[in-house]
């Protein structure tokens, strides 16, 4: 057996909904962000996880909380999995962030690996941070299933790390909706993805649409 590495996106919150930037804490997640945390939770609960590890913003343990509370499993925390800090930009459109940091937003659409937005950070620090979570858990777990619960944009780059995707291209290879899943597994000869950005678990009128180009809500 090869390690199953899960990829779980925050369920919907306001911020997803609306399409404006969020790495602050303290984010409820809508009564919508909340179904789907609970279809998460009955469709996995079977699955006999070795772990969860979880960004520690708010809206990310809320989407894991109810598998968790069936299952009897402990969320790990951590640091690196928070989301990519938009600085500024919290709480804006991608229209006022153009608006009103229009130099940096373009550098930023341009190549987001090296180019953070106002007072935030640039994607490769996220793929540092998130690179050593990743390590961790293929030492610590050579098989069986792991979830990870994080962000759009701070999952995106994880895969593209594990992919070997420029890092500067998370934005424009990769879509992310709420809720997502995404399986990886990891062999001796490398990643391996699976599935990518499954939305089975939820019922149709729940299921996020693709919006492409990271603007997937």
């Amino acid at each position: 057996m090869t390690l199953k590495l899960y990829l779980l996106r925050n369920a919907e919150t306001y911020f997803c909904s609306t399409g404006r930037y969020c790495s602050r804490d303290g984010v409820p997640l809508t009564e919508r962000g909340q179904q789907m945390a609970d279809y998460f939770a009955r469709h996995y609960r079977d699955v006999p996880w070795k772990a969860v590890l979880c960004s520690p913003l708010n809206h990310a343990i809320a989407t894991v909380s109810p598998l968790c509370e069936a299952t009897g499993l402990s969320v790990d925390c951590r640091n690196e999995l928070h989301e990519l800090s938009f600085g500024a930009w919290e709480g804006m459109s991608p229209q006022e962030v153009n608006q009103q940091y229009h130099d940096d937003y373009i550098r930023w659409l341009a190549d987001p690996a090296w180019n953070a937005p106002t007072d935030g950070e640039k994607g490769i620090r996220v793929a540092r941070r998130s690179s050593a979570v990743l390590e961790e858990i293929e030492e610590t777990y050579p098989e069986g299933h792991v979830l990870v619960v994080s962000h759009k944009a701070t999952l995106r780059i994880m895969l593209c790390t594990l992919l070997g995707i420029d890092i500067g291209r998370y934005r424009d290879r990769l879509a992310m909706p709420v809720s997502a899943v995404t399986l990886v597994e990891v062999p001796q000869y490398g990643p391996f993805v699976r599935m990518l950005n499954d939305c089975s678990h939820l019922p149709l009128h729940l299921r996020p649409k693709l919006m492409g180009n990271g603007s997937d809500s």
